[in-house]
Parts: C-alpha cells; structure tokens; sequence
C-alpha cells in the first residue's frame, strides 16, 4: 500500500509539473497575442472611426475645420495607443505573482478611461510604438517561476485565465465607449444623445440584430428622441457607432485568429491535466483512507 501512494504521489508530481508548464507556455502565448490585438485594435478603431465620419456623418465630418480634423484623428490614435498599453498591463501586472495573488485585485485597470477628457484638450502628436519588452524575454522570465508552488495547481492557472480574458473584453468596450464619447464632443455623433446610448452600444454583444452588415465594428441603431422644441414629440435618430468585437477583430486578421487557436489548444491542455490532477488526488485519498483503516483495524 505504501508503494501505491508513493506511485501516485509520484503521478501528482508529474502533473503538477506539466501545469507549471503549461502556464508558462499560456504566458508566452498571451504575450504574443496580445501584441497582435494591440496592432489589429489600432487597425480598426481608425477603419471604423473613418466609416463613421465619411459614410455615417458626412455632413458633420465636412463642418469641422482642418485642425479640428487632426486634433479628432490624433485623439483616436492616443486611444488606440493607450489601448495597447492596457492591454499588456493586465499581463504584466500578474508576471511576478502567484495566479491566486494576481486574481485578488480589486478591478482590472480596463475599467478607467483610456483618456481623460482634459487629455482630449491637448493630445500629443506622436507616434504608436509597441512595448519595450519583447515576448521572448518575458517567455524567459515566466519560465523562470514555474518553481512557485501555485503556478503548479491547475484552480489558480483557469482563474488568472479568465481574469485576464475579461481584462481584455473590458479594454475593448472601454476603449468603443471612448471613442463614441470622443466623437459625440467633437460633433459627430448627435450631443444629444444619453450618456446610457453609448453606454449599451459599446457593451452591445454579436446577437445584436441592428449591426451594419458588411460593417464590422459597427452598430447601426435607431433611437427614439425628443425634439428639442417639444419635449411631447420624438422623432426616429439614427445612430452609428463605434463596437470593437473580439470575434470581428479576429476574424480579420489571420495571424491573431491562429493566436486565439493556440491559446484554445493550451486551453483544452489545461482542463485534460485539471481532470487528471482531481483524479490522482481523488486515487491518494483513497489509498491513504485504505492505510488508515488498516493501520488502525485489528480483532479481538
């Protein structure tokens, strides 16, 4: 019997290690992703900012001046570059913290604006640059750690997982909240619309049944206002905007829709060795309850 427990001691052992893998290979792919997500959100926000101001409205579009033009067209830029720092962040802040640590904060940096609307006063001019660190050496550094006790326990790996997935599904509805804020100052979209229109625009899902076909990252809705003359009459408002889609940015772009696979596969790995690290606890309770009764049986 001892030899049996020491069996699966040894199989826990060997599981534990191929978790502590796992993770770091989930961090090193994440890092890769998230690069790419960086450079296609930055694709995309400006495809769908331009639809929105060349073929949703024109007019308005045409009323501004030059300078007002650029001053909107960089203020968009800085959004995607903060979006892409954010995104980064989520994976960095968690880089030197056991995953049941790196889960314990409060709430994801996503949920703060992207840019203050001081900073839309004044947005510097300059241009996108991607993070120092490479992949690779961050590949190195999280390999380094998979010594740490919670890195080898399969719970806290699938729960940093889905934290850092939210973080992402976050930055990305902050970042359409934004930039539909961004576009209504600048007289784009209606002024009058409510704060809670673009609040749901931007927090709108793929099932939404108003989104543009053939316009990816857009909503196209309806809303019902009050004319400002009358507040007893309302009229029919259309309104375009802005909703970055995780599925509509990977589909997009092959290289990050091949990231989004291999984070799907190292997914799948995760929850095969999760059931098998329940199974081998479930066989050393077993053995052990056996030894115990045994240890401690005997007749008269």
């Amino acid at each position: 019997m001892a030899r049996a427990i020491e069996r699966i001691e040894q199989d826990l052992a060997a599981v534990e290690a191929a978790i502590a893998l796992l993770r770091a290979e989930l961090y090193s792919t994440y890092s890769k992703y998230l690069q790419l997500l960086g450079q296609a959100v930055r694709r995309q926000l400006i495809l769908a900012s331009y639809q929105v101001c060349t073929h949703g409205y024109p007019e308005a579009f045409l009323s501004m001046s030059f300078n007002q033009r650029q001053k909107l067209q960089q203020s968009i830029l800085s959004l995607a570059k903060n979006a892409q720092e954010q995104f980064f962040s989520h994976l960095e802040s968690s880089k030197n913290l056991p995953p049941t640590e790196a889960t314990q904060s409060d709430e994801p940096a996503s949920e703060q604006s992207l840019l203050s609307s001081e900073q839309l006063q004044d947005v510097p001019e300059e241009p996108l640059t991607q993070p120092d660190q490479e992949p690779e050496s961050i590949e190195a550094e999280e390999t380094a750690e998979i010594t740490k006790p919670e890195s080898a326990k399969p719970e806290p790996l699938a729960k940093w997982q889905e934290r850092l997935e939210e973080a992402i599904a976050k930055t990305l509805e902050t970042l359409s909240l934004d930039t539909n804020r961004l576009l209504q100052q600048t007289g784009i979209i209606p002024g009058k619309l409510p704060a809670a229109v673009l609040e749901a625009a931007a927090k709108a899902d793929n099932s939404t049944e108003s989104i543009t076909i053939g316009s990816p990252n857009l909503l196209n809705l309806l809303m019902e206002t009050e004319n400002d003359d009358d507040s007893e009459d309302s009229t029919l408002t259309r309104i375009i905007a802005i909703n970055l889609r995780l599925s509509e940015l990977e589909f997009a772009d092959p290289a990050l829709n091949a990231g989004r696979n291999q984070i799907r596969n190292l997914s799948a790995k995760g929850n095969m060795l999760h059931r098998e690290y329940h199974k081998k606890q479930r066989e050393r309770s077993v053995a052990q309850a056996e030894a115990a009764w045994r240890a401690s049986w005997f007749e008269d």
